[in-house]
């Protein structure tokens, strides 16, 4: 074993930060070693070997060491079961480096608790920054009172009263209209599992998914969630589904862990809930959330929404957004008296069913309101409105038709 505690580099606050790097391949450990102490403020061990016994180093390096960082290309099977003794703690900040850019492997890591990954060769700025933030995250001091009361992000959940009534449509172009009308931090939530499509009606690729958060709620913080998230051009960050089957749902702890974070991140939160009314029970429809409740005018899309409501959200009040999607009033099956009374409360949205502009989204692969159209109105209109940038809906129509 080996140590040094020089660098360029500082640590915040010159704070002595304990770092052990475990690499057998002396070249790959040395590189990495090389990065590290170009950091000053902390003490790096280096070594050479991983322990003969599972049990004997795991305990020693959670109390000795702040930080760990492990070689995953000697034994990755190795690697991977000292990731998951190291962090069953939760208290050592383990980061992994190997020579191989393998998505999937980095992926297995990052769910059993590492927090940072580095492929060969190395960028030095993204290892320094990585320690910046294991350094800050140890020193952290506990939170004062006027910070535990810090204002959240606010919550905006999407549900529909049944599959295919544009439930992931709206909420993915509501929340890239929120983004660029407020120009505030914003993130899109795919929680409409197993087949949640948000990524492909933003026309995005990505390598991880919100799988990765819900089925590690312990490891979930800031750092692992920037990790996580994808932008899109807007702007907008987007956590979506993944692209094959979760072997599990998300449940009620994942849930609220998730978003607890996002919302200490990001002044506004979109989530795409699909029709998941198992999650009632969930921080997803705490009382400060706005629920954007997507219906159809159809006698079984009516009724639906109408026990949901009795059920649910009799006593919300404003917090409650009633959507009726693909409106047209031609062919409604119900009068504007019958939907109000169907839905115990007058709806507040009507997404009119402009078939040319769908069209022209699925044939471009573009969201409906990055172009101009009835609907791309209509919906920038609730994102203003949700962002406060707007008056009341009602009184700035009745403005604008006393002007005409």
């Amino acid at each position: 074993m080996t140590s040094s505690a020089t660098g360029d580099k500082a640590i915040p606050d010159e704070t002595i930060l304990s770092v052990a790097l475990l690499g057998p391949d002396e070249q790959r450990r040395k590189v990495v070693a090389f990065a590290v102490s170009k950091i000053a403020g902390l003490k790096l061990y280096e070594f050479s070997s991983f322990p003969p016994r599972l049990e004997d180093l795991p305990r020693m390096l959670a109390h000795a060491y702040e930080v760990v960082i492990i070689d995953m290309d000697s034994d990755p099977d190795y690697a991977f079961a000292l990731v998951e003794n190291l962090c069953a703690s939760g208290s050592t900040y383990v980061m992994a480096y190997s020579a191989d850019a393998d998505m999937k492997r980095a992926v297995k890591f990052m769910r059993a608790g590492v927090r940072e990954f580095f492929t060969l060769p190395l960028d030095e700025a993204e290892v320094s920054a990585a320690l910046m933030r294991a350094a800050s995250s140890h020193l952290e001091p506990p939170k004062t009172e006027s910070q535990q009361d810090k204002k959240t992000g606010k919550l905006f959940v999407f549900l529909g009263t049944k599959g295919g009534c544009g439930v992931t449509t709206l909420a993915s172009n509501f929340a890239l209209a929120l983004a660029q009308e407020s120009d505030s931090s914003t993130l899109l939530m795919d929680l409409g599992l197993p087949l949640g499509d948000v990524a492909i009606n933003l026309g995005i690729v990505t390598e991880y998914s919100i799988a990765t958060a819900l089925e590690n709620p312990n490891r979930v913080d800031s750092s692992l969630l920037s990790k996580l998230v994808a932008k899109h051009s807007s702007g907008l960050s987007v956590l979506p589904a993944p692209t094959i089957l979760p072997e599990s749902q998300a449940n009620k702890e994942g849930v609220d862990k998730l978003l607890k974070v996002a919302r200490d991140i990001y002044d506004y939160v979109v989530v795409d809930a699909g029709s998941r009314i198992d999650l009632m029970d969930s921080n997803l429809f705490e009382d400060s959330a706005t629920i954007y409740l997507v219906t159809q005018v159809g006698i079984s899309e009516m009724r639906t929404a109408n026990r949901m409501i009795v059920k649910y959200f009799a006593q919300r009040g404003e917090n409650l957004q009633i959507v009726i999607n693909r409106y047209k009033t031609s062919d409604a099956v119900f009068d504007e008296n019958q939907i109000t009374k169907t839905l115990t409360r007058p709806s507040q949205w009507k997404i009119p069913d402009d078939y040319a502009a769908a069209r022209r989204t699925r044939e471009t692969a573009s969201p409906m309101v990055m172009t101009d159209s009835e609907i791309s109105r209509e919906i920038r209109l609730m994102a203003k409105t949700a962002a406060g940038l707007l008056a009341e809906k009602s009184s700035k129509r009745g403005f604008f038709s006393f002007l005409r």
